[in-house]
């Protein structure tokens, strides 16, 4: 976990190492590491380099979206706030990924694909249309 979120950091991690899962890992790295308030600031910042580092345009149909990465953080808060602060992060991270929220398309049951994939979404926080998240 500790290498994927240190090859986000450093824009080394390569392209095909980027999976869903990996996105889940370094987002639970850096918020136990270096905290929720630093993680919900720093990553999308984070995020965005890397892919301009790796080939990926930041555009309204690409690259960095918004809502999904604070519905991400959101989920990445419950599971650290439920788990016992002696259980290892990777199974923390190993849980969640066993649950509904290891598919990639774990986001369209609570928002339309219409609304998520949206250019308002990508950029900005936009609450969820079919269901609220649970978290």
């Amino acid at each position: 976990m500790e290498r994927i979120a240190t090859g986000l950091i450093t824009r080394t991690l390569p392209r095909v190492e980027w999976t869903h899962a990996a996105h889940w890992a370094a987002a639970f790295w850096i918020t136990r590491a270096w905290g929720r308030e630093a993680a919900s600031m720093e990553l999308p910042g984070l995020i965005r380099r890397y892919n301009e580092a790796t080939g990926t345009p930041n555009s309204d149909s690409s690259g960095y979206h918004e809502t999904i990465t604070v519905a991400s953080l959101r989920a990445v808060d419950a599971a650290l706030a439920a788990a016992p602060t002696s259980e290892p992060l990777h199974r923390v991270c190993a849980l969640l990924l066993a649950s509904e929220l290891g598919t990639s398309d774990w986001v369209l049951r609570h928002w339309t694909r219409e609304r998520l994939f949206s250019v308002e979404a990508r950029r900005i926080w936009v609450e969820p249309d079919l269901q609220p998240l649970p978290f």
